[in-house]
């Protein structure tokens, strides 16, 4: 309708977001490229192939423990690169910035910018800065876009998930998403939760060179894990099931969950990628990520089926099974 409002809804990764790009952006700007709706555009370029993509952060707060907006900006940038298959090479850096934002908040953010810049391999290429008046912003929002290469003979993408493929998840859940509201909100407790932030590109390289058969690959950020293999059944037109005994959170992580409400299959993670591999090749593949620093964690979750295509299932503990549908609304803004 003509007259509905934009709301936080709108920006949270699940349904309600999804309904915004299916309506409103993709009948203007339809293009086979555009309509994979993949973490990256993958861009046919005289005879070779790139990945392209572009992300904006509005985190608060923009210090957290495990990070910032600057690490974070550069981290989901790269990782968007490398969930195409590409090895992220350049990256862009634009500020914008409120009027009367201290001076060494940002000297502080930019540093750790190049510190995850360079530890990622990638380089800030070009970029832009703008300062708003006073109240027109909420300190500083960063947008960043990344360009990287795809080595010959990987095809990745979100449509590619076939039945049998095993569905590997690099790590525990919820570990960003759960500090960023403790922090927010003020909340201590006895165990120190921090951000999992982090770019992934070297344990993806790792990755692709165990398995040359990788069918998909994606960081499950806004709308958590739930959220992301409901888009991969949707686009594949599979149905995926995952095991709930199997479904890794930290014991702190889990109890903050518990007590605040939260399922940690839809909380926010942002150093965290799922990887869909034939059966037979998922064994390399969960060694060559349990050999990245990041991937130590990592762990089979479930499986691709050619049952009730397009639907995730969760078999529960006590041998039952559920629907475990797409996020609604938003559980958390502001959250990258």
């Amino acid at each position: 309708m003509t007259d509905e409002k934009i709301l936080l809804d709108h920006g949270s990764g699940g349904k309600i977001a999804h309904r915004l790009t299916a309506e409103l952006l993709l009948p203007l700007f339809d293009n086979p490229i555009l309509a994979d709706l993949h973490d990256g555009a993958v861009l046919e370029l005289d005879g070779g192939r790139i990945a392209f993509s572009t992300d904006t952060f509005t985190v608060t707060p923009l210090f957290f423990p495990g990070g910032d907006i600057g690490d974070l900006a550069v981290n989901g940038t790269v990782n968007d690169v490398a969930m195409c298959g590409a090895k992220p090479l350049f990256i862009s850096l634009a500020l914008i910035i409120e009027e009367g934002f201290p001076r060494a908040d940002l000297e502080r953010i930019l540093k750790s910018v190049r510190r995850a810049a360079d530890k990622a391999g990638v380089i800030v290429v070009t970029g832009d800065t703008k300062v708003v008046p006073k109240g027109a912003a909420d300190g500083l929002f960063i947008n960043t876009s990344g360009i990287g290469l795809i080595p010959p003979g990987l095809n990745i993408g979100s449509t590619a998930a076939q039945p049998g493929d095993h569905v590997i998840l690099s790590g525990t859940m919820a570990d960003h998403g759960m500090t960023i509201l403790t922090q927010r909100e003020g909340l201590a407790f006895d165990h120190a939760i921090e951000s999992d932030s982090a770019a992934l590109n070297h344990m993806v390289a790792g990755i692709t060179a165990a398995s040359n058969n990788v069918h998909v690959l994606r960081d499950p950020t806004r709308g958590g894990v739930g959220t992301t293999l409901n888009e991969i059944a949707q686009s594949s037109q599979a149905g995926i099931v995952i095991e709930e005994d199997r479904l890794p959170v930290r014991p702190a992580v889990a109890g903050v969950c518990e007590l605040l409400g939260f399922d940690p299959l839809y909380v926010a993670n942002e150093g965290k990628l799922l990887a869909f591999v034939p059966a037979d090749e998922s064994d390399a593949v969960l060694a060559a990520m349990r050999r990245d620093p990041h991937g130590q964690e990592a762990c089979r979750i479930g499986r691709v089926t050619g049952d009730h295509p397009g639907q995730v299932i969760l078999e529960t503990r006590v041998g039952g099974r559920r629907i475990v549908d797409m996020l609604t609304g938003e559980q958390l803004p502001r959250i990258c």
